[in-house]
């Protein structure tokens, strides 16, 4: 289609326009091909007759359609071009008041000179994570795009902030860095991101200050970079700084102020530690007072200088240091003071002490004469010699203001490259993102060298921006395999080349500064003589010699050529640099020195250049200037190489572009002057790049998005199952050109003024089906009246005839009447009468029957009773014939065992014998013998003594299993009282029958009594009818008084309900926001409390690394257990190879526990020695007590004293051994450390292993020597038995006799000495064996009392069963008694294998008979069953004749004796019981080591809490409050453990957060305190605490409770959030209703359902998860109420806020959608019966916002509906709704400006917060409301899967 076609009637276009720049206008005919001139009509309502160019012929601009207005991305627009771009931002920003566009890559920023509640950290939250275009445009979107690229392609950002002075550069780029900071925090603990936002304040102080245009106007350009590590979090930063406007520390224009930093230190004079300074008003000093505007409005000097200072303490700056810098400022403002006073023309001086100039000396640590002398005289060198020249006044006052500048140049760069050195960290840096904060286009009405550079560096920035916009396009257009032609635009290197290149402007001004004699005219003229004529781009003025102009991109600029040279030199005298280089001051000097001997604030020592950094603001020299003639790089040298350096960052990097635009010159906010917009828009690139853009294909669409907006432009005959060949079918039909269009892989591109085309047509079809619609419906309105009519007429005509019908209906209707009544009333006495029977029937058979299954059921017991009676009769027959049996066969045993060892004892004894060699050898032996044989008798005596202990240790024994056996015959004769109390229930029945017979006695004296009753009734109804009349008469007057004072308290009432309520309801909300504040300060606890564990987790890894090879062993092994004790400690010792490859920093535990062993052992070895040396000693005294033959045989006795000493000896210097052993080990341990200590081969190994070797030795000599002692001494026990020799003394003389004629004496002495030991150890096992049988005996006792208790308690249970329960509830019973029998028996049985194998066989054959038992009792029942009916039917005869002579008051009255039950002796007490060492274990299992989902499915819920409620209550029963408080704190802390490991699963949450809750109400239910007992049943009652009152572990409990909350909602959050934003407001669930706009570059995400994304239904599946995985773990009903009342809260509060974040949701269909999903929201709601827990009315404000969409928004009225319906919404959030409310359709009309201000007036009286987006992250106070429980915790059954055997029930 040919564009002049669209220029038809009723067009908009927009005209030029000298005020406005653009101005619109409507054709008033159709535009045809020829005419010159074009018919309009403005808005104003002129009309105009626009003459058309008649060389270009250009038509105008044509507007777009009213639904493209406000668009986020300009690139959306139909028509591109200038009007287009500028009405589309005039309307953002004054009708919507949004400051930010996308411009295709290009985020378009208009400083609204006000401040806006949208950079709050709720705004970071709602960007972060999203789609650059799936919200509006905002900064904080920039950044998240530059964020998101550089974690997704690793590769480097930039954002580039540019924008004219007052445009907000500096403000954007500082929002943008708190947005890196706030999502991204920080990799370590040095808060980097906090040093990053407080190195703002610092620069600001220094670089920024005071213009006409902006009250705080960075002065400096800087780009900052933000290091971030592998995982994306912010490590460091680096600052580079460009051209700093020096002069303006020297000078200010009018209206404008110096450099921040003097004003904040003048505001803080009057500080003490100020004082030094002699600081003054910034009116008295030269520097500060120019510009006459010392103050800003709203700012206060005072609180920004205590921001910088304490920015500086952030960025580690001492205070030293701070001090220092304010040195130096205060003194260039006190040298701007300094006066000069002319002698002549040539001279001057400055007065004498001339009080700036001392104060300055001071300051600066200078001496004053010399200063003095410098600031008057300058040095002059020629070549032969050196003089010194005074300077004019003139001079001097531009030698000191270049001194001032220069100190405060100097001091700029020293503080940038401390806060570099302040931001570096020295953690490797992985990418990074740059913000470049630089000044935009500048033109004034004179324009010097700054301006010139600062437009130099904007044209670098633009051609590079050119470059990467069309890579861009070339890009997309490759990527969907469109023909690419080449686009022209602008390419400005012609006057980069001008400025940069050889003999180019500034390489001319570098040459002139060399010349000696080089003036500003003279480089003019050269200028003049080499571009002059030969660039288009240089021209020269008319009326000057002593200036230029430059065609730069943006406008032609003229540049004034004074002051070119000076400044481009930027000298300085260089003695005035010696006299501060020589000052007192340390710091002073350091600011002259080069960078790398720069001393940091922060560190005594350079840390040299961060790696960060790629180059001071300013380059610094290579190395020091030596003479005066070597020139230094000149300004516009070190300018260019910066910026050559910045573009290169820049090219490496990806970047993103942010253009600020300044909207007036006048600060007003929200105002918009077009002509600025424009000029701002050419110069900052935003119109290059819609140039490039319109010159392509701009309007670009997917084929679904085409097919879903254009589907009406289709007939059903074009639509096909393939979405792009429809869209191609369609489009050749619609637009005829093919050049207007190209087809891609995913998108069809359009050029400019196609989509509009397309909106067109769309339109007018959707207009003609509205005319059609409209047509059809005003025929149905008319023909519906016609209808309506005719109803009426035929209404009336039958209204008449019915009332005719119905006189003679009536009489019919009352004749069948009457017939009706008599039929009933006949009806209900027969019917009354025939009841009265049946329920008589009804009453006697219930009775009869009830008697026989009485009388059946007795008799099921008897032989259920029986059959237990046999059951333990026969088992304890087979127990007492196996324990007889056992009996025999260990007697046997025995015997044999004692045969055996008389046989060994005779071996012995014969080998003996062949001692009579030592006869020969010693003749004197006799003597000896003598004093064995008295000895012998002495040890006999006290064989004796020992012997009869024994005695009447074997009598008190028999005596105490007597009486055990007593106790077994007394249990035996209960159990045949049981039977005989079987036989009384028996005679009890027949005396029942005998009571049955008197009651019916009875109830015939008791009809009689009745008949007495009721005359006496009559009588009294009488008189009570009498009392009533006269009672109602006075009840009338008393209702007359009542009713006066009713009236009176109602109204008392009413006022006091008033104030009560609104009392109630105020204490409710501050209890609310206690509540909250309280569980917010337990969420930071919690946090810190993490965090601190992490901390200490992370302490302990670097302190304690866990060692390969180290396996700890048990301190309290002890190594007497047995000979087989060393092989394993030998065994542990095979580690130590590993062990040597520990660090030497730390000792070696496994050398140390060796050692320890080897000490242990040597400790044992004294002590044998030791009791060996104390028999021996005992031994000798008691041969020395020996009276006779001790002097007859001297020679044995020595012969004895020499073995015993020997012995003694030997054991002596084995001890002695074995301890130089280990000295030699400590030595060697002690002199090396580790790990040379613990190598092998090393001196301290090899003694180790020679240690260990001979250790190992000589234990297997003392195990073969201990071996060789018990033989002999169980010889001897076998030789001296109580039946042979030990019992006669006389005997044992004539043994001792044999044995002295026999040479057995030494034999024999060896046995004796260890007879008394071995007596008592024999001594001690038997009464340890005799203890563990009693004990043994009694478990039994007590096993079967509790057997014989639980059998009671089974009778008694069953008894209260109905006859059909009862058998399936004993075998229950049966089935969990054997149960817990096999758990007891398998652990008696763990270290038996075969035992436990048998008794498992016996108990499958108990599991048989039972099973077979089971089988017999059904078939029982099945022939009882048949039974019972064959006697009902008989009954049932016999009753209808017996009941007519029964009243029913005597069967009703009839009383029913209850079964006596006998009452069992203990039951549980509902507490179980563990070892002080299983806590661990029951802590590891039932918390650590549990899965929430097993135990929820299959188990009662709270089970886990009950357990340890019961644990609890057992401590509290042994009054151990030690116990108590360590499994609460265990409990306590492993909860936390388990939430800190799989706190993400919402599961394992929910579990434990119902199981806290429920053991908190356990811990109130049972804690004695009345107001939680009121619910509870006796036996609860009886479970009360008894010693301990936990009320601060319930606190600690709820608090506990409340943190397990918060992770839940933290937890569901997080799982939600992903879901809300797509099911909610993206997806149609209403397919059809939203329509599709176009859109631009920024692509916002589909609302048409893909695969993957989510739906309304994926939000409802996972509600219905939550649910019921909380209901499942048993979490308290109105925990569930507020765990889903804050679930809705967030989806309520995420939805708003994204929708107050996104033009395109505000339309009037999204409200529909929204509505529709709120009601299915509602409706969950309803099924779950959650209707009353609060969670509909936080989605309130999400219903108010989608029918604020939907409601009128024209008239006052709407104003005033929309102000009453939208009470839960802010006027912040209403007027943004109404602000960002988008017409889908042309039908629809935009809010009006007007209409939101009348809503804002109306609204301007409530009180609600000024915060626009709801807080999503708020969680509402939980309470938990006390539920007690009515499960009695004496039922309770612990599982075998929770793997808690080691506790038992008490």
């Amino acid at each position: 289609m040919a564009a002049s076609e669209l220029y038809t009637k009723f067009a908009r276009v927009w005209i030029p326009d000298p005020e406005e720049v653009w101005k619109s206008a409507e054709l008033l005919k159709d535009y045809k091909p020829g005419d010159k001139v074009l018919l309009l009509h403005l808005e104003e309502g002129k009309d105009l007759e626009y003459r058309l160019d008649p060389k270009t012929k250009e038509l105008p601009h044509l507007r777009n359609p009213d639904i493209l207005v406000g668009e986020n991305d300009l690139t959306a627009l139909s028509y591109l071009h200038e009007p287009a771009v500028l009405h589309n931002l005039r309307v953002r920003f004054i009708d919507s008041k949004l400051i930010y566009t996308y411009c295709g890559i290009v985020l378009v920023a208009i400083n609204p000179y006000e401040q806006l509640p949208i950079y709050g950290e709720d705004i970071i939250n709602a960007y972060s994570g999203q789609n650059m275009g799936d919200m509006d445009p905002h900064i904080f979107a920039v950044a998240e795009e530059a964020y998101k690229q550089m974690a997704r392609d690793e590769r480097n950002q930039s954002i580039i902030v540019s924008g004219e002075s007052g445009a907000g550069k500096t403000v954007s780029a500082k929002y943008a860095m708190r947005y890196f900071a706030t999502v991204s925090g920080s990799a370590s603990e040095a808060n980097v991101e906090e040093k990053v936002l407080a190195s703002n304040p610092i620069m600001e102080s220094i670089g920024n200050a005071k213009t006409t245009r902006n009250d705080n106007s960075s002065r400096f350009g800087k780009y900052i970079e933000i290091g971030f590590d592998k995982r994306y979090r912010i490590i460091g930063a680096n600052m580079r700084t460009y051209l700093l406007e020096k002069s303006r520390v020297v000078f200010q224009a009018e209206e404008e102020r110096n450099y921040h930093i003097f004003y904040q230190l003048c505001a803080s004079a009057k500080l003490p530690e100020f004082k030094m300074l002699r600081l003054e008003n910034a009116d008295n000093f030269h520097y500060t007072m120019q510009g006459g505007s010392p103050v800003i409005e709203g700012v206060d000097d005072a609180k920004e200088m205590a921001h910088t200072r304490q920015a500086c303490t952030l960025l580690g700056i001492s205070e030293s240091y701070q001090m220092g810098i304010f040195r130096i400022l205060a003194g260039i403002l006190h040298l701007g003071n300094v006066g000069f006073t002319s002698r002549d023309s040539d001279s001057c001086t400055i007065p004498p002490r001339h009080e700036p100039l001392t104060i300055f000396c001071d300051l600066m640590g200078v001496d004053y004469e010399e200063m003095c002398h410098w600031l008057c005289h300058r040095k002059l060198a020629t070549a032969t010699e050196t003089y010194i020249k005074p300077i004019s006044k003139l001079q001097a006052t531009n030698a000191r203001d270049a001194l001032a500048k220069h100190i405060y140049a100097k001091l700029f760069n020293w503080i940038v490259d401390h806060v570099n050195q302040a931001l570096h960290s020295a953690v490797k840096q992985h990418s990074f993102i740059g913000v470049l904060d630089i000044y935009g286009f500048e033109t004034f009405e004179i324009n010097s060298f700054e301006q010139f550079c600062i437009n130099y560096a904007n044209e670098k920035l633009q051609q590079q921006f050119n470059m990467h916009v069309f890579k861009l396009e070339q890009e997309e257009y490759m990527k969907e395999q469109i023909p690419w032609t080449l686009i022209d635009f602008y390419d400005n290197q012609p006057c980069i080349n001008l400025i940069e290149s050889k003999l180019g402007i500034l390489d001319l001004l570098d040459e002139e500064c060399k010349m000696p004699k080089g003036t500003d005219d003279t480089w003019a003229q050269k200028l003049y003589n080499t571009h002059l004529n030969k660039c288009a781009l240089f021209e020269k003025p008319r009326l000057s010699n002593k200036a230029f102009i430059i065609q730069h991109f943006a406008d032609k600029v003229e540049y004034q050529c004074e002051g070119f040279l000076e400044k481009n030199k930027d000298t300085v005298f260089e003695e005035q640099i010696k006299v501060l280089k020589s000052s007192k001051f340390k710091m002073l000097p350091e600011l002259f020195q080069d960078d790398e001997k720069a001393i940091s604030p922060t560190s005594a020592t350079s840390s040299g250049r961060i790696p960060l950094s790629r180059t001071p603001a300013k380059p610094t020299k290579g190395r020091p200037v030596q003479t005066a003639k070597e020139h230094k790089k000149t300004v516009g040298h070190q300018f260019r190489n910066s910026l050559h350096l910045l573009m290169e960052t820049l090219n490496a990097t990806t970047p993103h572009y942010v253009r600020c635009i300044k909207p007036n010159d006048f600060k007003f906010p929200f105002t918009f002057d077009e002509k600025r917009a424009v000029q701002q828009l050419r110069a900052c690139g935003v119109l290059e790049t819609i140039r490039i853009s319109a010159a392509g294909f701009p309007s670009r669409w997917t084929y679904q998005e085409f097919f879903s907006r254009y589907r009406v432009l289709m007939k059903q005959k074009d639509v096909l199952s393939d979405r792009k060949q429809t869209c191609k079918n369609v489009l050749e039909k619609l637009i005829v050109d093919q050049d207007k269009y190209q087809f891609g892989k995913t998108k069809i591109f359009f050029r400019a003024g196609q989509v509009a085309y397309l909106e067109k047509l769309r339109a007018d079809k959707l207009r003609a089906a509205c005319i059609r619609i409209q047509k059809t419906i005003r025929g149905w309105l008319l023909r519906k009246k016609y209808l309506r009519m005719r109803r009426a007429a035929i209404t009336v005509q039958r209204y008449v005839r019915g009332y005719q019908a119905r006189c003679y209906a009536k009489f019919l209707r009352r004749t069948n009447a009457a017939t009706t009544i008599q039929k009933y009333w006949r009806m209900y006495v027969v019917r009354r009468r025939y009841k009265i029977r049946r329920a008589a029937t009804v009453v006697l058979q219930s009775y009869l029957r009830g008697y026989l299954a009485r009388n059946r059921y007795r008799k099921i017991l008897r032989e259920h009773k029986a059959v237990i009676i046999q059951k333990w009769v026969r088992g304890w027959l087979a127990r007492t014939h196996y324990k007889r049996s056992m009996h025999a066969i260990i007697y046997l045993q025995c015997c044999f065992r004692r045969m055996m060892a008389k046989r060994e004892l005779k071996k012995l004894k014969i080998e003996a014998r062949s001692v009579e060699r030592y006869k020969k050898l010693h003749i004197g032996m006799e003597n000896k013998i003598m004093q064995l044989q008295r000895k012998v008798d002495e040890q006999n005596k006290d064989y004796k003594c020992l012997m009869e202990k024994l005695t009447n240790l074997e009598g008190i024994y028999n005596s105490e299993t007597e009486k055990l056996r007593s106790d077994l015959e007394r249990l035996q004769l209960s159990e045949e009282e049981a039977k005989v109390a079987t036989g009384r229930v028996l005679s009890l029945q027949e005396e029942i029958a005998k009571l049955r017979k008197d009651l019916e006695q009875t109830q015939s004296e008791k009809k009689c009594i009745e008949e007495r009753a009721d005359r006496y009734k009559q009588e009294t109804d009488q008189l009570v009818s009498n009392l009533k009349e006269e009672n109602i008469s006075l009840k009338q007057e008393k209702e007359a008084l009542n009713h006066r004072i009713v009236e009176q308290a109602k109204e008392m009432t009413e006022t006091m309900e008033k104030k009560l309520v609104e009392e109630t309801k105020q204490l409710e909300l501050d209890l609310n926001d206690e509540r909250l504040r309280y569980q917010n300060l337990l969420n930071e606890f919690s946090r810190l409390e993490e965090r601190y564990d992490d901390l200490k987790e992370e302490m302990t890894l670097m302190v304690n690394v866990p060692k390969p090879g180290h396996k700890r062993t048990d301190s309290t092994h002890s190594s007497n257990e047995s000979e087989y004790t060393f092989s394993s400690e030998i065994a542990e010792t095979e580690d130590i190879p590993f062990r040597t490859e520990e660090p030497s920093e730390r000792k070696v535990p496994l050398d140390m526990s060796l050692f320890l062993k080897l000490q242990k052992r040597v400790t044992e070895l004294e002590q044998e020695k030791q009791v060996m040396q104390d028999e021996l000693d005992r031994k000798e005294e008691q041969v020395l007590r020996s009276k006779a033959k001790e002097e007859e045989r001297p020679q044995i006795r020595g012969a004895e004293l020499e073995y015993e000493s020997l012995k003694r000896q030997e054991l002596e210097s084995e001890n002695k051994k074995l301890k130089n052993e280990l000295n030699e080990l400590r030595k060697s341990l002690s002199e090396k450390s580790a790990p040379e200590v613990t190598a092998p081969g090393a001196p301290a190994y090899r003694v180790l292993m020679e240690q260990l070797t001979s250790v190992s030795e000589e234990l297997d000599v003392r195990k073969e020597e201990v071996l060789i002692l018990r033989s002999q001494l169980v010889s001897q026990k076998e030789a001296i038995q109580p039946k042979n020799t030990m019992t006669d003394s006389t005997i044992l003389l004539e043994d001792v006799q044999k044995m002295k004629d026999k040479g057995e004496i030494a034999q024999a002495y060896i046995g004796l000495k260890e007879t008394n030991r071995l007596l008592e150890s024999q001594l001690q096992s038997q009464k340890r064996s005799h203890e563990n049988e009693a004990e043994a005996l009694r478990g039994e006792i007590q096993s079967l009392k509790e057997e014989n208790n639980r059998q009671q308690q089974l009778l008694a249970q069953n008894l209260q069963l109905p006859p059909e329960a009862r058998i399936e509830a004993s075998l229950q019973h049966e089935i969990t008694r054997l149960t817990n029998e096999n758990l007891y028996f398998e652990e008696l049985y763990a270290d038996d294998p075969k035992k436990y194998q048998s008794y498992r066989i016996s108990l499958y054959k108990r599991m048989i008979d039972l099973m077979e038992q089971l089988e017999k009792q059904d078939k029982t029942v099945r022939k009882l069953k048949k039974q019972l009916k064959v006697f009902a039917k008989k009954i049932g005869e016999l009753e209808v004749g017996q009941m007519e002579n029964i009243s029913p008051g005597q069967i009703i009255d009839e009383p029913i004796r209850p079964v006596n039950i006998p009452r069992k002796e203990k039951d549980f007490q509902g507490m179980l019981e563990y070892k002080k060492e299983d806590e661990q274990k029951l802590v590891k299992n039932l918390i650590l080591e549990l899965k929430p989902r097993g135990v929820a499915v299959n188990l009662i819920p709270g089970l886990p809490a009950y357990i340890l409620f019961m644990c609890v209550r057992h401590a509290d029963y042994l009054n151990d409050d030690q116990k108590v408080r360590s499994l609460l704190t265990s409990t306590i802390n492993s909860i936390k453990k388990v939430l800190k490991k799989r706190g993400d699963d919402f599961e394992t949450v929910s579990f434990w957060l119902s199981n806290t809750c429920r053991f908190l109400h356990c811990l109130k239910q049972y804690s004695g305190e009345e107001g939680f007992m009121k619910h509870n049943t006796s036996r609860q009652n009886e479970h009360c605490l008894t010693n301990f009152d936990l009320a601060e572990y319930r606190q600690v409990l709820s608090d506990l409770a409340i943190q397990i909350y918060q992770q839940l909602v933290r937890v569901l959050e997080n799982i939600l959030q992903p879901m809300i934003v797509s099911g909610m407001l993206e997806h149609e669930t209403i397919q059809g209703v939203s329509g599709v706009k176009p859109t631009g570059l920024r692509k916002r995400t589909s609302s048409i359902a893909d695969e993957g994304t989510y739906t309304l239904d994926s939000i409802l599946r996972q509600l219905n998860s939550f649910h019921s995985v909380m209901c499942q773990h048993g979490m308290d009903p109105e925990l569930i109420k507020q765990v889903v009342k804050q679930m809705f809260y967030i989806v309520g509060a995420i939805t708003l806020n994204n929708l107050l974040l996104r033009k395109d949701m505000c339309s009037w269909s999204k409200g529909m959608q929204i509505r529709y999903n709120v009601s299915q929201l509602e409706e969950w709601l309803r099924d779950k019966n959650l209707m009353n827990s609060g969670a509909k009315e936080t989605l309130e404000p999400l219903i108010q916002a989608a029918q604020l969409l939907q409601v009128k928004k024209k008239t006052d009225d709407d104003a005033e509906a929309i102000c009453c319906m939208c009470n839960a919404l802010t006027t912040a959030q209403i007027v943004k709704v109404l602000n960002l409310y988008t017409p889908v359709n042309e039908f629809e009309e935009r809010v009006s400006v007007s209409f939101i201000r009348t809503i804002q007036m109306r609204l301007r009286d409530r009180k609600d917060s000024p915060q626009l987006l709801m807080d999503a992250k708020h969680i509402f106070p939980v309470t938990f409301p006390f539920n007690p429980s009515s499960l009695a915790l004496e039922t309770i059954q612990i599982p075998a899967s929770l793997g808690l055997g080691f506790i038992s029930r008490v």
